[in-house]
């Protein structure tokens, strides 16, 4: 880290003399973010438990006690952020511009490592604009709660950046986006685990068709987004001599989602919601996956029948220098359209029932300070699977309380 550091410190120096090329400006942005945390009991919580998403099953020990029934807690800053946004010549009538932005969130074996959260060039006409590159995915979109915590309303709030092709069309207060997108970072679920060649092996992008309008403090809009993904390219099936045998397959996975979005922004509050039909979106941190609804009995070739899930959130922020922040999230698992023929299912949070979350924040915001606290308790509903449909019967609850402290300084 002290090498990038010192990088960062030559590459902001150089930029004076960079910048007189004529045509081209430079501006640096970020953050230096903390986050203190506590929790009641072990969580579902990537980025070593800065991502908090949902709280873990009963795990029983052989005297009957809950080894997930305990507490945790730690304080990071590797969430602490640099970008630079550059304006390059104009190329015919089109502006161009590109982003590179970065965190200290990736992860080796052992520490901390730097990772790209954007990088992309852009072209922008009078109506159009045509994006390549990594930003957010379009699911993320224009609409976003204003929470504290890292996970921005995750797993309610689809929260993803990937590698794709956007392009953009702007008339009066409407705009309509088309995009096509390729996995890095976040990746869907499948046999071999969280892996990018699933997408890979099947040489079709996820697609993604969306339009908002804009009215003075009004935002309206709503999606359409397929992902097709290859499980797997071979099977190996043992036969009644106890051999083992492989087979190539052909076998796709391909489904549906939708989403809407709203908000109203007013000078001191401001009101946001949305609302997905989400299937097989659990690469952008919703509850979701897909299991198997047949299996050849020669070949040992796959069908597969998508999870759905109902996932909604409201969010209510007021104030300016002193903020209040409410936001509440609601999932339901759906089920399946054609029943289940084994036990495997490939996904997140596919034994949970439904999950539901609030949180309750205040922050005092300075022009570069933001200092704040947020309570978030998150209970989660698991069972068991109903093959004939997919849905979580004989439910329980489980509960967890998180305590978030966090200091930003912008620059």
């Amino acid at each position: 880290m002290k090498k990038t550091l010192i990088l960062w410190a030559a590459l902001a120096c150089a930029c004076p003399g960079i910048a007189q090329k004529k045509h081209f400006s430079y501006q640096f942005y970020g953050f230096v973010r903390g986050d203190l945390f506590y929790n009641t009991r072990a969580n579902q919580a990537p980025v070593d438990g800065n991502f908090y998403l949902y709280p873990l099953d009963h795990d029983y020990d052989s005297r009957g006690e809950d080894i997930n029934a305990t507490p945790n807690g730690s304080f990071y800053t590797f969430t602490t952020r640099l970008g630079i946004d550059m304006q390059g010549p104009k190329i015919g009538k089109a502006k161009t511009s590109a982003k590179v932005e970065v965190d200290f969130g990736g992860f080796s074996a052992s520490t901390t490592m730097l990772r790209i959260r954007q990088a992309y060039v852009a072209l922008d006409w009078e109506r159009t604009r045509l994006l390549i590159g990594q930003t957010w995915h379009p699911l993320f979109g224009s609409v976003v709660p204003d929470v504290l915590n890292l996970s921005t309303g995750a797993p309610f709030q689809p929260f993803n950046r990937e590698p794709q092709i956007a392009f953009t069309w702007r008339t009066g207060r409407f705009s309509l986006t088309a995009s096509a997108l390729w996995q890095l970072q976040y990746m869907s679920s499948g046999p071999e685990g969280a892996s990018e060649n699933y997408l890979k092996n099947s040489c079709v992008p996820e697609l993604f068709l969306g339009a908002d309008y804009r009215q003075e403090r009004w935002l309206a809009g709503a999606g359409v987004h397929l992902i097709s993904l290859k499980p797997r390219t071979s099977s190996t099936v043992t036969d009644a001599s106890g051999n083992e045998q492989r087979f190539k397959v052909n076998e796709r996975m391909t489904t549906f989602s939708c989403e809407a979005h709203l908000q109203y922004q007013a000078p001191s509050w401001r009101f946001a919601a949305k609302t997905l039909l989400a299937s097989c979106l659990d690469h952008t941190a919703l509850l979701g996956g897909y299991g198997i609804s047949r299996i050849d009995p020669v070949t040992g070739e796959q069908e597969y029948t998508p999870m759905r899930h109902s996932t909604s959130w409201v969010n209510l922020t007021v104030g300016t220098r002193w903020k209040g922040h409410l936001y509440a999230g609601y999932t339901k698992n759906l089920g399946c359209s054609k029943a289940l023929v084994s036990d495997e299912k490939y996904g997140m949070g596919l034994d949970i029932d439904q999950l539901c979350s609030f949180n309750l924040a205040f922050s005092y915001n300075l022009p570069h300070w933001q200092i704040g606290v947020e309570y978030v308790p998150t209970t989660a509903w698991y069972g068991d699977t109903n093959p004939a449909n997919g849905k979580i019967i004989n439910t329980h609850s489980v509960t967890n309380h998180r305590i978030l402290g966090l200091v930003m300084y912008y620059f």
